[in-house]
């Protein structure tokens, strides 16, 4: 028996999914609808089984993403995509990498939905722009300007800064080290004068709830997180080093994007509905 082309494929569609959602948790609901319709389709009809399930659950993922946008309105504080723990074999993949990682998901938040959509199809999956066509609804010629549209969008909001997998890690270490000691002097030499913190609690967890700017702030409340009771782990995030941090045994993952040798954005997620898949390595794929 041949394997069926939905779960050959699921990780791919898991991914495609994700990336348009950042939410693990509606991925799979996501999955799950494209399923049904999956099995209530002839699929020796279907030609090209992949490019039919991508745009199935693009469709799906389309339709889930007018819905939360519209409930993420009323989010508590600052919304950050959920973690995912991945195997360090996603970094191989660089460019899956980059479009997985927290700063890109969190960037790709501030895209209208068929934005997201052309954007994720086209730049990680190198859909053909008629297929991508066909899956928003839209003619070829508008989803070229759309993808030239959110394109220039991620590139003044997401400048590319690629740091190999060891100074990422040196630079991650050096963080933690100076969150250790909780010393002001030695949080700010770590991190660039002009770094953001971005930390989402969902108003389940305590967290601040707008951005702080300025590695004086930063250190300033960095300088006062707990440490007695806390265990830090190095871990893989979204196909980067990250660090989870367990206090009385609640969870917060830090995410961090290094510039020039310093930290220079922090994402913070202590939402504990959205650090449920921490124990488990997610497959990602494109």
């Amino acid at each position: 028996m041949t394997e069926d082309p939905f779960v050959a494929h699921r990780s791919l569609l898991f991914t495609v999914a994700y990336e348009m959602l950042g939410s693990a948790a509606d991925a799979e609901d996501v999955l799950q609808e494209s399923w049904l319709r999956w099995a209530g389709v002839d699929h020796a009809q279907v030609r090209d089984p992949r490019s039919y399930l991508v745009r199935t659950v693009t469709r799906q993922a389309l339709n889930r993403l007018r819905t939360l946008n519209r409930s993420r309105e009323d989010y508590v504080g600052e919304w950050l995509p959920e973690p995912l723990l991945t195997s360090p074999d996603v970094a191989e993949d660089v460019e899956l990498a980059e479009s997985v990682s927290i700063a890109m998901l969190t960037v790709l938040e501030t895209l209208a939905p068929v934005e997201r959509a052309v954007f994720v199809l086209r730049e990680v999956f190198d859909v053909p722009y008629a297929e991508i066509a066909e899956a928003v609804g839209r003619s070829a010629a508008t989803v070229r300007q759309i993808a030239r549209r959110a394109r220039a969008h991620v590139a003044a909001r997401q400048p590319r800064v690629r740091v190999s997998r060891a100074e990422q890690q040196a630079v991650l270490e050096r963080f933690l080290a100076a969150l250790r000691t909780g010393e002001i002097r030695d949080l700010m030499d770590v991190m660039a004068p002009d770094v953001v913190m971005v930390a989402d609690g969902g108003g389940l967890a305590a967290a601040a709830r707008v951005p702080l700017h300025g590695a004086g702030p930063v250190a300033a409340l960095l300088s006062r997180v707990d440490r007695s009771a806390s265990r830090t782990t190095i871990v893989w995030l979204n196909g980067a080093p990250a660090a989870r941090i367990d206090t009385d045994g609640r969870p917060v993952t830090v995410s961090l994007v290094v510039a020039d040798g310093r930290v220079s954005r922090i994402y913070a997620s202590a939402n504990p509905h959205k650090l449920t898949r921490l124990d488990e390595p997610v497959a990602l794929a494109r």
